[in-house]
């Protein structure tokens, strides 16, 4: 499926079905007086996430979604059928903002009104309208035959954009071609496009690894982001969102894009422009990994290694491909994990619950 990250589209509840002015008639009741029933309410819209879609791209293809309405009331008391709601799915991570325009369709400003960040959230985004009265509620001791009958409540409208933000606990950083597919799926089940040429992965990859006592860790495959990237060039900032919604990074660096003399600062350009979009990205924690170093003979890997030591970084050296260094690596990474958990339950401790920017 074609990877899709934002979307417009409109969607529209149900209006509440009309109430019945009905007089009650029969042979031996020529004064029955008023029986008739309310109107029914109209489908809400609800938006639910799911983990079970990955894209927006269906809501390019439908962009209208709307609640049915409900049934009119009817004579002999008879009350109108409420119509169902109706729910749409969306990918865990997608941000809804209502747009909101003047008389004369102009925009004017949107507006965040929801963010479905957990699998099975329920959001109410239009409430169908009420139904109405019947005129059996309009009878008086000075009325006794009302002929009027309240009309059903009108339904709600919004035009809305819809803006998916991945969510993932690690997000895998690197230029194009630094190994971070052939990391991901050694170390999950996902099975990205790996081929010898930039850009491969033309969408976000996400694999599920768990440990031996079943905790599970979400890691984000970025595609590859080259200088430049915060102001839109190659994959840009169609991406760059996406390395927002994760608690931390490991950052990928192929030794073929290195500078063996400062092997250090080559991690500096990307981290630069995290900084450039947003200066709290710039500073998320990166776990440094160097890759490829099957590529290396062993006298260049210890020379490596030996400038990395001199400048005091901590730096891991693996080979996505064979496997070697990626257990110490897993092993970091869930140690991380365990330290911002940590720091999380320790914030809900404090204030009752976690903040966003704890999560």
């Amino acid at each position: 499926m074609r990877f899709v990250d934002e979307a417009i589209i409109k969607v529209r509840s149900g209006k509440g079905g009309n109430g019945c002015a009905s007089l009650r008639r029969e042979a031996n009741l020529p004064k029955g007086g008023p029986d008739g029933g309310d109107g029914g309410k109209g489908g809400d819209v609800i938006f639910r996430g799911t983990n079970r879609l990955m894209s927006l791209y269906d809501f390019r293809l439908q962009r209208h979604y709307l609640a049915k309405n409900g049934e009119g009331g009817m004579g002999r008391d008879r009350y109108g059928k409420a119509a169902p709601d109706l729910y749409v799915d969306l990918p865990v991570g997608t941000l809804i903002y209502e747009i909101i325009e003047d008389e004369d369709g102009e925009f004017v400003e949107e507006k965040l009104i929801a963010d479905l960040v957990e699998d099975g959230t329920e959001i109410v985004i239009c409430e169908g309208g009420k139904g109405g009265r019947g005129n059996l509620h309009f009878k008086t001791s000075t009325n006794r035959t009302p002929r009027y009958a309240e009309p059903g409540f009108p339904s709600e409208e919004k035009r809305l954009r819809l803006e998916l933000k991945i969510l993932a606990d690690v997000g895998l950083l690197g230029l194009p071609s630094a190994g971070k597919s052939t990391f991901i799926s050694k170390v999950s089940a996902a099975k990205p496009k790996i081929a010898a040429y930039h850009f491969t992965t033309l969408v976000p990859n996400l694999g599920v690894i768990e440990d031996e006592n079943y905790n599970r860790m979400v890691i984000a495959d970025i595609p590859g982001l080259i200088e430049g990237a915060h102001e839109g060039k190659g994959l840009g900032i169609q991406f760059l969102k996406h390395v927002e919604r994760t608690r931390f990074l490991v950052h990928l660096l192929s030794v073929e894009d290195l500078d063996r003399e400062d092997p250090v600062g080559g991690f500096d350009m990307l981290t630069e422009e995290l900084r450039q979009y947003s200066p709290e990205l710039g500073d998320r924690t990166q776990i440094k990994t160097i890759n490829k170093i099957d590529t290396l003979s062993e006298e260049e890997l210890a020379d490596l290694k030996a400038k990395v030591a001199e400048s005091g970084e901590k730096v891991f050296f693996i080979s996505a491909l064979t496997g070697e260094g990626v257990d110490e690596l897993l092993d970091e990474m869930w140690r991380q994990l365990a330290l911002l958990d940590t720091q999380c339950d320790e914030g809900e401790n404090e204030d009752g619950a976690a903040s966003p920017e704890e999560m």
